[in-house]
């Protein structure tokens, strides 16, 4: 696991510190399924369909917004994800850990291979919104993350100590 408080990265650019961070957050994202059942990956401890599994299946359509819609302006229908956020969370029969972390893991994949040779200045028309910074985008996937890794944490303290 990256560890961007380690002191090689105190002075380096933003571009390396914000991918460091955000590769923390997706580390810990895929870990909070360590362990777990399929059955306990999918319990509903609260209202919403948020679970654990759905947590890390939301994230990589996060990353497929951001890092493949964004810079291509590809439709989400073309990049086989849900419309919605919400639709994100959603799971099949089909969905497993394995199958979530996989898919996570190629998603984070293609992420990084979207901004390797990318500043934080370079601009991405195709999302919704318009014209984005990458630095923009960047801060927005690591805010995206570190609020779903609390979200995971909860839950995850909720689904040990109900073993």
């Amino acid at each position: 696991m990256p560890n961007p408080d380690a002191p090689q990265y105190y002075r380096a650019d933003f571009d390396l510190q914000i991918r460091e961070f955000i590769d923390q957050h997706r580390d810990m994202l895929a870990a909070c399924l360590d362990g777990l059942t399929e059955e306990e990956a999918r319990v509903r401890l609260v209202p919403s369909q948020t679970t654990l599994l759905g947590l890390v299946k939301h994230a990589a359509f996060v990353e497929r917004v951001w890092f493949s819609e964004a810079p291509t302006g590809r439709s989400r229908a073309d990049l086989g994800i849900p419309e919605t956020p919400d639709d994100s969370f959603e799971l099949s029969a089909e969905d497993t850990i394995d199958s979530v972390i996989s898919d996570f893991s190629q998603a984070c994949d293609n992420s990084r291979r979207a901004v390797l040779d990318a500043d934080g200045d370079v601009t991405w028309e195709g999302n919704r919104r318009g014209s984005l910074s990458l630095r923009w985008i960047q801060l927005h996937v690591l805010r995206e993350h570190a609020q779903h890794c609390g979200h995971a944490d909860i839950l995850r303290e909720q689904v040990l100590a109900r073993r």
